[in-house]
């Protein structure tokens, strides 16, 4: 063989090794993958999916709980299902303080988890299965399909004491808020979207109250705020009491970009979805995602796929819990 023959194969081995190498690393940056359990528990995205759709159609909320997890659980410093650990002796559960008001259904959570159980013990983490069930939840509500990769491995204390660190709450400036996305990676179409997910569920009167009493906020539309007062006629409402204003009276059980047209009507019920319709950073991204549903969906994906990609345990770190609520016991 020439020379330059060889020295061709030479160049060509070496540049196929590099660019093997570059996909692995590009696979194991975040330790995560697509299809993470193909060889271990062929069936784990199958099991969600459809234990998703049987539980939506008994319980059509559940969707906006999945949703809503993976927002609360991956915002707080890693997307590690730490959102779900119950309170000990020793630590509070994220989902008992302020920011977690209104967040349930956990315990179809831990239906899915038993499925699992018996196809394939101990290999599906509880972070994979609040990431998918979001994920199957979302198309549950007409959202669109997000490929998003697995591999997450369980956390093993609550992270209560710093979750107002990272989580904005309803109340905050608009600054504030995409602060707080930014440093996960999401840039200001990305927030715009995802707050995208109030247009399905409902908001509870105690978090909007302050819009109505003791007078009513002058920036709402006058017709809608006759229908908040009759869902909310008490000033100080019983936070346990079923009390409550759906985000979107139009299409209140579809993630649809209706939502974006109603704050720009001034029909948001809360004051962040107010501020994103008028705050002269993220307006042009509502007017645009107002009118086009598929540039809403295509930043809403987006975001969703850096919340689920944030920080994640992998590898050997963490664990795989054999209840959702509670930390393994190491003996």
């Amino acid at each position: 063989m020439a020379p330059k023959t060889l020295i061709f194969f030479a160049l060509f081995s070496l540049l196929a090794i590099v660019a093997l190498a570059d996909t692995e690393s590009t696979e194991s940056d975040s330790g995560l993958m697509l299809n993470f359990y193909k060889d271990t528990c062929p069936q784990a995205e199958d099991i969600i999916r459809e234990q998703v759709g049987l539980l939506y159609k008994r319980h059509k909320n559940t969707a906006f709980s999945w949703l809503r997890n993976i927002f609360h659980d991956c915002a707080v410093e890693s997307c590690d299902a730490s959102l779900l650990l119950d309170s000990t002796r020793r630590s509070l559960s994220e989902k008992e303080t302020d920011r977690s008001f209104g967040l349930r259904n956990f315990r179809y959570l831990e239906t899915i988890k038993e499925a699992l159980e018996r196809e394939c013990p101990g290999v599906v983490s509880c972070a994979d299965i609040l990431v998918l069930s979001g994920r199957d939840g979302i198309v549950a509500l007409g959202g669109p399909y997000i490929p998003l990769k697995t591999g997450r491995r369980d956390g093993r204390k609550s992270r209560a004491e710093i979750l107002e660190q990272y989580l904005p709450d309803h109340n905050e400036s608009m600054s504030v808020v995409l602060e707080r996305f930014k440093n996960m990676g999401i840039d200001t179409p990305g927030v715009v979207a995802l707050l995208g997910s109030h247009s399905v569920g409902r908001t509870h009167c105690v978090k909007l109250v302050h819009r109505l009493y003791p007078a009513v906020d002058p920036v709402l539309d006058p017709g809608h705020v006759e229908h908040m007062l009759h869902k909310c006629p008490d000033a100080i409402p019983d936070p346990k009491a079923v009390q409550y204003v759906r985000n979107d009276r139009g299409t209140p059980m579809k993630l649809d970009n209706n939502y974006y047209r109603n704050i720009l009507d001034n029909k948001g019920l809360l004051i962040v979805d107010h501020q994103l319709a008028n705050d002269k950073r993220t307006k042009p991204f509502v007017k645009k995602m107002a009118k086009s549903q598929d540039y809403f969906f295509k930043h809403f994906g987006r975001a969703i796929t850096i919340l689920t990609e944030n920080n994640p345990l992998t590898g050997t770190q963490g664990e795989i819990r054999k209840q959702c609520n509670v930390a393994n016991k190491h003996h």
